[in-house]
């Protein structure tokens, strides 16, 4: 029996069919991610059903289960595309969610969906684990690092985060009582970790372009990029993480070529204050400004490219998108700074450019992203903002070569 997650295009994935039947009970399950064709031989018998209300011996049934079965294809072909891409462990995720959907579908029975999701997650080699209320199932993983807008329950010191919280909407934890049920299932168990260094190798002829302009001193520039909605997707349920892990999510191969090339391009007869300049001034008017209360119904930090899809951003997205312009172009020191209500970015130069921010000895001068009532120059703060306390949430320091 041969076991494969290889690339593909998409094209010659839909020449299959979804299920191909390889015997009697055996057909071949194959589905494109993200210009990827991943496959794995699945025996109709392994399908465990859940009909049960949630307790944990009917959960310590399913368990035992689908361990009698012959899951080992399923969990190769994850392997193996782990092995083959190295993906982080957050798009790893989405295709633990897309196989989990293949063999059972969220929408036909939801707990069992979650259960598969788990298996998958556990045996792959993350320590995962469950909670249960009466009728709701909460599905945790441990994770090191700090995230912001969804539940975690703490254990043995390890703290755990929900990855399923989104399905509920909002649960009153006061109200409404979880009982963990924790199966010891063997081998070493790792931390799932958020940070996102790479995004798929996406299809060219999946992206879409967007026309870009603003006006820079009486100049007009426009730029059309290209943009890919996928990355929607990938993020649609991505937590509210620390500044330093989604300031650093980089672009898709394609977008990137699409807009960093020209910008430099720009600022290349620019000194280096006149470039920062023209980068703020891009990612400040080249942008519709709305909140993310009015846009998403609550916080969400996008990251450089998300900022580049949407019609609208806040001063979060602003300040991540540029900061990564900044960080590509000119690699210079920067901070962020946090005040109660507004996210700002400041950046070393080596001559003063306005009145600095001295931070461990060292002095950045503001550079506001996000458009104001007032024209603001390079290191110009915000005046309403002058006597506000602000936290330094993230110091950014270039490599030494």
């Amino acid at each position: 029996m041969e076991i494969t997650a290889s690339i593909s295009s998409l094209v010659l994935t839909l020449l299959f069919p979804l299920l191909l039947f390889a015997g009697a009970s055996d057909y071949i399950v194959r589905f494109d991610f993200y210009g990827d064709a991943v496959e794995f031989q699945f025996d109709s018998s392994s399908r465990v059903d859940f009909t049960s209300p949630l307790s944990a011996e009917s959960i310590l049934r399913f368990y035992k289960s689908i361990l009698n079965t012959n899951y080992a294809p399923v969990i190769e072909a994850l392997n193996g595309y782990k092995s083959q891409h190295h993906p982080d462990d957050w798009l790893f995720y989405q295709l633990i969610r897309k196989t989990a959907q293949q063999i059972s579908p969220k929408a036909e029975n939801y707990n069992r969906y979650t259960l598969y999701k788990w298996f998958l997650l556990s045996k792959t080699g993350y320590d995962a684990t469950l909670a249960i209320s009466s009728n709701q199932l909460l599905f945790y993983v441990q994770c090191n690092e700090n995230i912001y807008n969804i539940p975690y329950r703490i254990r043995d010191g390890k703290q755990y985060v929900c990855l399923n919280y989104h399905d509920f909407g909002f649960i009153d934890f006061e109200k409404t009582k979880f009982t963990e049920i924790a199966i010891q299932d063997p081998g070493v168990k790792k931390a799932f970790s958020y940070k996102v260094t790479q995004l798929p190798d996406f299809d060219k002829e999946e992206y879409e372009e967007r026309d870009l302009s603003f006006n820079y001193y009486n100049t007009n520039y426009h730029f059309k990029i290209k943009i890919n909605p996928q990355v929607k997707t990938i993020f649609g349920n991505y937590p509210v993480v620390d500044y330093e892990m989604y300031f650093n999510i980089p672009l898709s191969k394609e977008t990137y070529s699409s807009l960093i090339p020209t910008l430099k391009k720009n600022v290349k007869h620019m000194n280096t204050k006149n470039g920062v300049d023209y980068l703020m001034r891009f990612t400040r008017y080249a942008f519709l400004f709305e909140s993310d209360s009015k846009t998403f119904g609550n916080e969400k930090r996008l990251s450089p490219e998300q900022t580049l899809l949407y019609e609208n951003s806040d001063c979060d997205d602003r300040a991540a998108l540029f900061f990564y312009l900044v960080k590509e172009i000119y690699d210079l020191p920067m901070i962020v700074l946090a005040y109660p209500k507004h996210i700002t970015i400041a950046v070393q130069f080596e001559k003063p450019v306005g009145k600095p921010i001295v931070y461990n000895g060292q002095r950045y001068y503001v550079c506001e992203p996000t458009p104001q009532k007032q024209d603001l120059q390079l290191g110009e703060s915000i005046p309403q903002l002058k006597k506000s306390t602000y936290e330094v949430v993230y110091a950014y320091h270039p490599t030494q070569k």
